[in-house]
């Protein structure tokens, strides 16, 4: 008997696949299904698992098929959408600054009057300006984190955590830079781990006014403060360490960390460091030169907007603005149910700090900034790790991308 040639197993593949899509059109059909709405969004795992989850209520309630497009390279994608044309009907962005800027230009569509921003302290929903200069509402926040984290096994004694990462003075590597679990490598985004770093060290070292003038692009990159914490970075984690530098590019940033050693991440980190009785501590008390009142926290958000102003998309926002939708961990909205205490004390722990603490919450620095410095930034925190002798050439660079352009949204509460 003859075996089907390759191309006619690929034609008769193709045709199983239209196939099986008329199939479950015509039963969406057939079920009264009346239309779809689009999304783009990076989750993946977890993650997506949780919002599909979400919206699965959605669909069945309003009968409209949420189509979710999953992409690593979330901005070129929609950057590449927006030029042709084929944006979705609601993307969800890491952070305020693409969004801003996609604002301006009148790419997105208000979201005034399809929820209660009051629901919401203003670092998560502010008003921003649009292509007509008007200020409204652009954006919904979907998930939040809370940074400005050091995680540590939780039989690891506090005395011996501060006299592994006491720096009293900065003239050489000092603490036990092996105490760190750093990793930079995430795909087409690598390095953010440690812009993390080093907008965390400033915002502790220099305090919320000189931070928020920094991610605004009214301070200079090769302002003393800006500089001393990228030293104070170097110095923490072994900066010029050949062997050690090169686990930090190759390890990825979600890696298990030994017990042994100190983490600084976000609240994302809590299931892996939940598995050895994990618990974490304020940044400021570990960071070197951290001012005494330091008491601010990093956060970061995932923030939806609409692109196309269809009834679908509509109904899809205030779904997602309902207090009742069960969305990934954690949500910003005031009136939704904080997780049980007892059944996870962590992420009650750090539902509080977000939900409580507006006035001393600020938007972790790069996601306000403009696509090119922010990339530009990952570049040159792994440059960085290198060569730290070439500190000021990077910095020089960065300024050189720096547009002045001033506050132009509250980067920290209050």
């Amino acid at each position: 008997m003859r075996r089907p040639r390759p191309r006619t197993l690929g034609i008769v593949c193709v045709c199983l696949v239209l196939l099986v899509a008329g199939v479950v059109a015509g039963v969406r059909w057939a079920r009264g299904w009346t239309g779809t709405v689009t999304v783009l969004a990076n989750w993946s795992g977890g993650e997506r698992e949780q919002f599909e989850r979400a919206v699965r209520r959605f669909e069945e309630e309003q009968r409209i098929d949420v189509v979710y497009q999953g992409s690593s390279a979330l901005s070129q994608v929609l950057a590449a959408d927006v030029a042709a044309g084929t944006q979705p009907d609601v993307a969800v962005l890491p952070g305020p600054g693409e969004l801003m800027a996609y604002a301006a230009e009148g790419r997105l569509q208000p979201l005034d009057g399809l929820f209660e921003a009051g629901d919401y302290d203003r670092v998560w929903v502010p008003k921003v300006a649009g292509e007509d200069g008007r200020q409204g509402t652009y954006w919904l926040p979907i998930k939040t984190g809370l940074k400005s984290m050091v995680w540590h096994a939780g039989d690891l004694p506090k005395d011996e955590m501060s006299e592994a990462t006491d720096i009293a003075d900065i003239t050489e590597i000092a603490g036990e830079p092996g105490r760190w679990c750093v990793a930079m490598e995430s795909g087409a985004t690598s390095g953010w781990p440690g812009t993390d770093w080093v907008e965390d060290i400033l915002l502790q070292q220099a305090g919320p006014q000189v931070y928020e003038r920094w991610a605004t692009g009214d301070l200079s990159w090769t302002d003393d403060r800006v500089r001393k914490a990228w030293e104070t970075w170097g110095d923490l984690v072994g900066a010029g360490d050949g062997e050690r530098v090169e686990r930090m590019l190759e390890d990825a940033y979600d890696q298990d960390c030994s017990r042994q050693r100190l983490e600084h991440q976000g609240s994302f980190r809590g299931t892996a460091w939940k598995l050895v009785d994990g618990d974490f501590v304020h940044s400021a008390e570990v960071i070197p030169g951290a001012r005494p009142d330091s008491d601010h926290w990093e956060v970061s958000g995932d923030l939806a907007a609409m692109l196309n102003a269809t009834e679908e998309a509509r109904k899809l926002i205030r779904f997602l603005a309902d207090p009742g939708t069960g969305l990934p961990d954690f949500t910003a909205n005031k009136k939704a149910a904080s997780p049980d205490s007892d059944e996870d004390p962590m992420k009650r722990k750090i539902g509080t700090i977000l939900h409580g603490s507006e006035q001393k919450l600020c938007w972790d620095a790069s996601d306000t900034m403009p696509p090119a410095l922010r990339n530009a930034f990952h570049q040159a925190v792994l440059h960085f790790l290198v060569s730290p002798d070439e500190l000021e050439d990077q910095l020089r660079g960065l300024e050189a991308l720096r547009d002045g352009r001033g506050p132009t949204l509250p980067v920290c509460g209050g």
